[in-house]
């Protein structure tokens, strides 16, 4: 069974960066399709980017396009979001999930079949 762990949530202010990692220990995320969601109290939760298993194809939100990133990182095996620019508007938790084999097709994203427990970032003065 996959098991997800996001680290590198935390408080920052407006205009900064964070970067989160989403790690799986026993399994190669290289097969997986990843995703990082994100829920903010009283709101829907929100697919804010995912990374195809094969060809690297990606998807970002309106909302974080040209601000966020996200990337692997093989030799860690992990994938990471970049979030740069960041807006009280992007506070949230952020959670990793995972789809083996899982694919980004126009802009879409498959359904995650793996979820981490999540990483809080708070975006504050």
């Amino acid at each position: 069974q996959l098991q997800l762990v996001e680290s590198g949530g935390g408080l920052v202010q407006p205009g900064g960066s964070l970067r989160l990692s989403c790690a799986a220990s026993g399994f190669t995320l290289d097969y997986y399709a990843i995703m990082w969601f994100r829920q903010a109290p009283g709101k829907e939760r929100e697919e804010v980017s995912c990374i195809s298993s094969s060809d690297g194809s990606t998807y970002y939100a309106d909302s974080v396009k040209g601000r966020f990133t996200i990337s692997r990182d093989n030799a860690k095996n992990t994938v990471n979001l970049q979030m740069n620019s960041l807006k009280p508007e992007d506070t949230a938790v952020y959670y990793c999930a995972a789809t083996l084999y899982g694919t980004v097709v126009a802009g879409v994203c498959d359904e995650p079949d793996y979820w981490g427990q999540g990483t809080q970032v708070t975006v504050s003065s």
